[in-house]
């Protein structure tokens, strides 16, 4: 086989990966390539095109389908208790089991070190380095959410670099400006997304990254009490995330959009439109105006499984997250007046409410199946098997009515990966905390998410929950209501576990019902009997905890409810702020310390 033909096979094979959500650099060093395929630094580093095959295989580091999103968190219920929320986990023995590796990131410095080679213009060169300086940030962002400080490269490093190697770790600050500059980088030389290689990262994907980056440590350092060490202190941070926002909603590249039963194969019913759920499984994102950046996916020839495993893997959406839904006119249901009927059934349960509660868990107003032969299937009851829905509230935002979808490994439509409705949420959430927001902002950020449903607008003065969370500590009604569209809108995308931690809201854990599923009435047993399924603590009954007068399904019934009993609660110095550091990682180079409590 000649070299031309070998590249070839390596840059399909590298599109394949990216497809799937895989990476080269994910299964050994990217460099271990070029022996077998007659690669070498001397042969190689001579054409824009070998930049671009490199950066290929870097695309796996963006977000890929998952049905597991937010699982650990206060929004779901899993069918496992989770360790890391309970306070049981261990010390991992080697980096494998964590995410203490630095293939990735050497890869990365390995084309940093060795692009200058390459003949070509400035601005064809330097939109792959900005490629990858990208992965590099994004790549540091991860590993400093996971463990605070960690060591600093700008180079790939040999076993003669000692020294570096055996450094111990960088100020997480310190990394964080580093992470900064990379994406600065990749944002002045990215092009724009109009001119932008399908799928490929562009000058919006950068800045959206970048604004969560400085959201999250924004407003980390303000519900930290940090101190900051370099420049960026809080306000700066967030000031960059309001800016950076304002560019992207200020081009008119993007909106929010109803989506249409035609592109997801749904048929919707009269009065229960799906124009905020058929978003996620819309089979070509290619045209649509929320997606900053998308993964295409293509049928029979690049696929994935969510459609197969979504609303039936083990996760539940908790009684914590079902309440945190308004009204449809903004009220929240606790409060006098709201014309909430209560959760005697799930009829009343989601009467009357923001719509995308029934458009997110399985209810006869959404259909379930629509077949080949055109015949739509709804379901008879919310699954509330251990293996499936758990809680009775299965969450089914990435499961399409497509039965195609749901055959194994044949889900073809596409997947967000950076969504504008995020764009939104940022934009109002750090000028809320910087104090520059206004009505108009809220216009052009949260109610275009509420229009898109039908929901009441969000005003300057919004009324006091009467129930409100428990964040540990008091925030406005705007800010708290700013909080609650982000849980809602974003749910199941990821999102919430780091939310709770910058916001310094773990207290949030401690309420019972970020553990139960629905309410068990004699309308739920007599709904549930028809399918041979009974409530209770006797063996071959789903299990049951009753709190505050009321019964409950409840997935971990050999676990307290008191959460300091349990584990649950998190302490001002809890050790699950920040991941071990593997054993072997800490024999390996005595310089490395263990962070605190483990």
């Amino acid at each position: 086989m000649n070299t031309t033909m070998k590249i070839k096979n390596i840059l399909f094979a590298t599109a394949l990966l990216a497809g799937t959500g895989l990476s080269l650099t994910s299964c050994e060093d990217y460099t271990d390539l070029s022996p077998r395929d007659s690669f070498t630094d001397k042969s190689y580093w001579k054409t824009v095109d070998d930049l671009k095959m490199y950066a290929t295989g870097f695309y796996g580091v963006l977000s890929s389908p998952s049905a597991t999103l937010d699982g650990t968190s206060d929004n779901f219920v899993s069918r496992n208790a989770s360790g890391w929320l309970f306070d049981e986990s261990t010390v991992p023995t080697n980096a494998g089991s964590g995410n203490w590796y630095w293939n990735d990131i050497r890869n990365c410095n390995y084309f940093l070190a060795r692009y200058q080679t390459v003949e070509g213009s400035e601005a064809d060169i330097n939109k792959y380095v900005a490629e990858m300086r990208m992965f590099r940030a994004m790549l540091y962002y991860s590993k400093i959410r996971q463990y605070g400080d960690v060591p600093w490269y700008e180079r790939d490093l040999s076993t003669n670099d000692t020294e570096e190697l055996y450094k111990g770790r960088d100020p997480r600050d310190y990394v964080l400006g580093k992470i900064i500059e990379d994406m600065q980088f990749a944002i002045q030389w990215l092009p724009e997304k109009a001119s932008a290689e399908k799928g490929r990262l562009h000058k919006d994907a950068a800045r959206q990254q970048l604004a969560r980056i400085c959201l999250h440590y924004g407003t980390y350092m303000k519900y930290h009490h940090e101190t900051p060490t370099t420049e960026w202190t809080s306000d700066k941070l967030l000031q960059l995330a309001a800016s950076l926002t304002d560019e992207i909603m200020a081009s008119g590249n993007y909106d929010i959009v109803k989506a249409s039963d035609a592109d997801a194969d749904t048929k919707s019913q009269e009065g229960y439109p799906l124009s905020y759920a058929n978003l996620f499984v819309t089979k070509d994102l290619s045209n649509c105006a929320e997606a900053v950046l998308a993964r295409f996916y293509e049928e029979g020839v690049l696929t994935h499984e969510t459609g197969r495993q979504e609303g039936a893997n083990g996760y539940g959406l908790t009684k914590d997250f079902i309440e945190s839904f308004l009204m449809k006119d903004g009220t929240p249901i606790h409060n006098a007046g709201s014309g909430y009927k209560g959760d005697n059934n799930q009829e009343d349960e989601i009467a009357g409410r923001d719509p995308r509660l029934y458009q997110l868990i399985p209810n006869k107003h959404k259909p379930q199946l629509v077949l080949t032969d055109g015949t739509v299937q709804f379901p008879v009851n919310a699954d509330v098997n251990a293996g499936a829905g758990v809680t009775g509230y299965p969450c089914t935002k990435f499961h399409s009515a497509n039965s195609k979808q749901a055959e194994a490994r044949n889900t073809y439509y596409d997947w967000f990966i950076y969504r504008y409705a995020e764009v939104l949420l940022i934009n109002a959430e750090a000028k809320a905390e910087l104090g520059t927001i206004t009505q108009d902002v809220l216009d052009k950020t949260i109610n275009k998410l509420r229009d898109r449903v039908g929901m009441a607008h969000l005003t300057m003065n919004p009324v006091a929950d009467a129930k409100p969370l428990d964040y540990g500590y008091t925030i406005s009604p705007l800010l708290y209501e700013i909080r609650r569209e982000r849980r809602i809108e974003l749910v199941h995308e990821g999102f919430r576990l780091d939310d709770l931690k910058r916001w310094n809201a773990m207290k949030l854990l401690d309420n019972p019902k970020t553990m139960f599923g629905i309410r068990i009435t004699d309308d739920v047993r007599a709904e549930y009997e028809k399918a041979g399924i009974e409530f209770g603590n006797k063996d071959g009954q789903r299990p049951t905890a009753t709190y505050d007068g009321a019964e409950y399904l409840y997935q971990y019934p050999d676990r307290d409810l008191d959460a300091t009993v349990s584990h649950r609660h998190w302490a001002d110095n809890d050790r699950r702020w920040l991941d071990p550091i593997p054993t072997t990682e800490l024999v390996l180079n005595p310089n490395l310390k263990q962070n605190p409590g483990w």
